[in-house]
This record gives structure tokens, sequence and C-alpha cells, in this order.
């Protein structure tokens, strides 16, 4: 169980503190100087436990959270982060992301989710849109992928679960190392 965030400072009064969660450190830099640079108290973290202590000292009043990161993913950064503090809304990016990895964001209490690669103008766009844009997903039934839409996010995911490399996902996947290579290359299906 998290501690309520009632122990802690919480950046309520400046509406502009944002946690920028990502094991990209390159990513999370460039999305912080642009924070910066439009006037946010940005803090910065490279995984669940760097974010959990950060939000802990002071709970800013936004998170941009990463879906795959090592140790324990986004989905329950974004659990614990709003079991620790209800204001906080929280945005989840994802290079890997689906229909129900984003119907499940949702759930956990995410104000929106944005497939990567995300600006800090669309991270903006989305926090202003809000839960409007996101259906919910008790009332609708997410439409079904293509076979082509859920084989590509299939090897993505067994891509990102062995770290990027791609002879072990290959080997996972049942298919030669070439093959793979080859179907990285192409565009996401529609």
């Amino acid at each position: 169980m998290i501690e309520q965030a009632a122990n802690y400072p919480h950046d309520s009064t400046e509406r502009r503190s944002i946690l920028l969660v990502d094991d990209s450190v390159a990513f999370r830099e460039r999305l912080a100087r642009a924070f910066r640079d439009r006037g946010f108290a940005v803090r910065t973290a490279g995984n669940y436990d760097e974010a959990m202590t950060v939000a802990r000292e002071r709970a800013p009043a936004m998170a941009v959270v990463d879906l795959r990161m090592p140790g324990p993913s986004g989905l329950n950064l974004v659990k614990d982060l709003r079991e620790l503090h209800s204001e906080i809304q929280v945005l989840v990016l994802s290079g890997f992301g689906s229909i129900s990895t984003a119907i499940d964001a949702v759930r956990l209490g995410a104000t929106n989710f944005l497939p990567k690669p995300a600006d800090a103008d669309d991270i903006l766009a989305a926090f202003e849109r809000g839960e409007a844009d996101v259906s919910d997903p008790a009332e609708t039934e997410p439409e079904t992928p293509s076979l082509a839409r859920a084989e590509w996010e299939h090897i993505h995911r067994v891509l990102a679960d062995c770290g990027g490399n791609i002879s072990e996902a290959a080997r996972r996947l049942g298919i030669h190392r070439r093959s793979l290579q080859r179907k990285l290359q192409k565009r996401a299906p529609e």
C-alpha cells in the first residue's frame, strides 16, 4: 500500500510542475528542456523507484510516464502515483502501445495516452484534452486491430521484453533473425 500524499508537499499551487519518467536519458532531457522553456518546474526520473522517490518529496501537478522501462512498468507507476496523490494528472507515453494498453492506462487513472514520439506541445495538448478524447472502456469495445497491426504490436512487445535484442526476440518468435529485421524496417500498419 502506498502512503497517502497528505504527508507530502504538493505543487498544486504551482500548476506548472511536471515529473518526466523515461529510461531514455536523451529523450527525457530533451523533453525536460522543452518544458522548462515553457515555464514548467521540471523533475525527472529514469525508472519507477526514482519516480516514486521524487513524487514523495514533492508531488507534481502532472507526470509523463513511459510505459516500458526497467523494473515495474509505467502502468504500475500510474496506479501508485494516483494512490500517492489523487490530484496528479498522469499521461502515458509508449512506442509499443496498443488500444488495450491505452484502456488499461486510463482504467488505472491516466489522464491520457500518447504514442511516441511526442513533443512537449503534443503532451500539453493531451493534458488539455484530458479524458475527453479517451472513451470510457466500460461503455465501448475497442476496435479490433487488423492481423497485420496485431502482428506488428506483438513483435514490438516481444522485442521490448528482450531489451531490444533482435536475436533473442527472433528466437522467442520462432522466426529467423533476418526476417525479423525486415519486419522491423516496415512502418506500423494502420
